[in-house]
């Protein structure tokens, strides 16, 4: 058995993988889903990038976990990225859904990134924080109105120190045992620097038609998804 430590992207809180861990759960599995510090419910927490790799492995290490299987999407996978390094032979997996990866020295928001500097702006314009997108920018990833509705409803602006402070790894992400999950209708190919991750003999790609937030959109599949990468035998 597994235990699936969740962990959600910018703005949002742990309950956006409600589906996925009951998907988990059903077949057998331990699953946890983590909020991270400044966000919905711990949002009067103070938060930079480094609080969120503490936070992670802290969260592992209370529970006294093993065998597990860390999960990041989208911000969410430079935090992720860090912990796994950090938790020795707790980790089992790590996988990427629709995740941005760390580099070591590098912030989320990286210069070399063409979103940095509208990232950066928009922190400067809201006194710290990263505002939650208004809803027409989630069309065409898959989801209902009810689902954008359900994602924007739990959604809180984002601690800016996080993405401006640089990522610290602790080894080489091209040595974990790693999946990356592609969702398609936001971009069929992963960046150059998970393509180059990907060469390795370590990583996987696993590609799902739809949107950025498959934990709303296809959430079955998505769990479907986490139990295929990481069922015995499969290395």
């Amino acid at each position: 058995m597994n235990n699936f430590v969740l962990v959600p992207g910018a703005w949002l809180g742990a309950e956006v993988w409600d589906d996925v861990v009951a998907e988990l759960r059903a077949a057998g599995q331990e699953a946890h889903a983590l909020t991270l510090p400044g966000l919905a419910e711990r949002s009067a927490e103070p938060a930079g990038q480094q609080a969120h790799v503490r936070a992670v492995v802290d969260e592992i290490e209370r529970l006294d976990l093993r065998n597990v299987v860390l999960v990041g999407h989208s911000y969410s996978g430079t935090p992720v990225g860090q912990a796994a390094l950090r938790i020795g032979d707790r980790l089992a997996r790590v996988v990427f859904v629709d995740a941005n990866v760390p580099a070591d020295g590098e912030p989320f928001a990286n210069p070399a990134r063409g979103f940095a500097a509208a990232v950066v702006d928009a922190v400067v314009d809201n006194d710290g924080w990263w505002p939650p997108p208004p809803a027409e920018e989630f069309a065409g990833q898959g989801l209902t109105e009810e689902e954008i509705g359900r994602l924007l409803a739990g959604a809180t602006p984002h601690p800016g120190a996080s993405l401006t402070e640089p990522a610290v790894l602790e080894g080489s992400l091209a040595e974990l045992p790693a999946s990356y999950v592609k969702c398609l209708l936001d971009g069929e190919q992963p960046t150059p620097d998970v393509v180059e991750l990907l060469a390795g003999e370590s990583w996987r790609l696993v590609r799902m038609d739809t949107g950025h937030w498959p934990m709303f959109s296809q959430p079955r599949e998505l769990a479907r998804v986490l139990l295929d990468e990481t069922a015995p035998g499969r290395g």
